[in-house]
């Protein structure tokens, strides 16, 4: 199988990232098809992170740190930007075309014999885990897909079970409360496992203190940041683990967020190897993180920032840092597209505080369509609404409505931002 022929096969199988609907959610197809690959799974120790928001950030934190200690490191998160090449990486390094054709290969060519269709997510889960004992990682740093107990990543024996926080996410799934989408996170907390909980709210807490784990972390009670300060092009932060205060720690994302996420992370990694991390591991870690898509700039004149938020948590988030963070001088322009609420989400990223909005279908048979968010717009007070069929061309007329003080943010899911960075780039200063 080559690499075209690999991402047919994928597009034949892509059910919930068509219609958003998974008809009887389990593990036991992909339980089958690692069985008969030999469990890679269980090739290497596992950290495995859920939660609403910041996994992407919390996951790549992570794998910097582990690598900055001299662990070959195996990530796999997603979904990807651009390349679904993205979702697979060792030591921050993707996975080529060719490698990724012969994993999804093979499991393509198992399938069938064990009486199995897989899914688009599936496949790639198995793809990641066959080739990360292939080439025989020390420890795999899994994000789950959805949820957790009957995610696909879910047959990992996870060493560490970090949960970043919860949010009413995917309630058509879990159920209808926050206590639901909490208990569904807490499936992949293994007996073994240590459990880092950056959620805060004790009912919360509650549930995965009594998850099965063999010990738990909390935040606040057991880890914490004790001081977050904006600096150039990131964070200056001190951080209490466990065992260490880390002081002037310099972290290269923007959003003070990304705090938390980092005081997770270190926490989940201090708790792999059960000591202290050296602190030229912890600064040269943090200093190789970089999040494309995660509250980016693309270019300073004019401002151009991309962000991934696709839920309404992380669109507060977004509106937070971009309008506490970035002051700018000029106009404010937004450019979104997304699968979620529009009103909701238009509220949550202060849509009526822009000074015009570019409204897009985000590429995805999800998306809510621009004409539906155009009328959200006008129905929470914008002034301004354009709206647009895809994203591309709403990123290229916002680059050439923008002077050189103005300030565009594109956001509402990372649908959106992949499809807007290769644009945006090609514009940006």
């Amino acid at each position: 199988m080559n690499f075209q022929e690999a991402l047919a096969y994928l597009d034949e199988h892509m059910s919930y990232q068509k219609t958003g609907r998974i008809d009887s959610p389990s593990v036991e197809p992909i339980t089958a098809i690692c069985s008969a690959l030999g469990d890679p799974q269980l090739s290497a120790p596992v950290i495995h992170v859920t939660g609403t928001n910041g996994k992407g950030s919390t996951v790549q934190i992570i794998s910097r740190l582990l690598a900055a200690q001299g662990l070959t490191v195996g990530t796999y998160t997603s979904p990807h930007l651009e390349h679904v090449t993205e979702r697979f990486k060792r030591n921050g390094e993707p996975i080529t075309e060719e490698e990724l054709a012969e994993q999804i290969g093979a499991v393509a060519e198992i399938a069938p014999l064990v009486g199995q269709n897989p899914g688009y997510f599936e496949i790639l889960t198995a793809a990641a885990f066959r080739w990360f004992a292939d080439i025989a990682v020390d420890v795999m740093v899994i994000e789950v897909g959805l949820l957790g107990r009957w995610d696909a990543t879910n047959i990992v024996e996870s060493q560490v079970a970090v949960i970043t926080n919860i949010g009413m996410d995917h309630n058509e799934f879990a159920g209808p409360s926050i206590r639901d989408v909490a208990q569904e996170k807490s499936g992949i907390v293994k007996p073994g496992s240590a459990v880092i909980v950056g959620e805060t709210d004790p009912e919360l807490v509650d549930i995965f203190r009594h998850a099965g784990g063999a010990t738990t972390f909390v935040r606040d009670d057991d880890f914490a940041i004790l001081s977050n300060s904006l600096a150039v092009n990131g964070r200056l932060l001190d951080l209490r683990t466990p065992t260490t205060i880390y002081t002037d720690v310099f972290l290269p994302l923007n959003g003070a967020h990304q705090g938390d996420n980092a005081v997770l992370a270190l926490t989940a990694v201090e708790t792999f190897f059960a000591a202290p991390l050296p602190e030229d591991v912890v600064i040269e870690g943090f200093a190789e993180v970089s999040m494309p898509g995660r509250f980016e700039v693309l270019g300073r004149q004019p401002l151009v920032i991309v962000d991934g938020a696709h839920n309404s948590v992380g669109a507060d988030t977004c509106a937070s840092v971009f309008f506490g963070d970035f002051h700018p001088d000029g106009r404010r322009i937004l450019v979104v597209g997304t699968t979620r609420d529009a009103l909701e989400m238009l509220s949550a990223l202060r849509a009526d505080e822009f000074d015009i909005v570019f409204v897009a279908t985000a590429p995805t048979p999800r998306a809510i369509p621009a004409a539906d968010l155009a009328a959200a717009a006008a129905e929470l007070g914008c002034d301004h609404v354009v709206a647009f069929d895809d994203v591309e061309s709403a990123c290229r007329r916002a680059t050439e409505y923008a002077d050189g003080d103005d300030a565009i943010l594109v956001t509402g899911s990372l649908f959106t931002v992949g499809a807007a960075r290769s644009t945006l780039q090609r514009h940006a200063n």
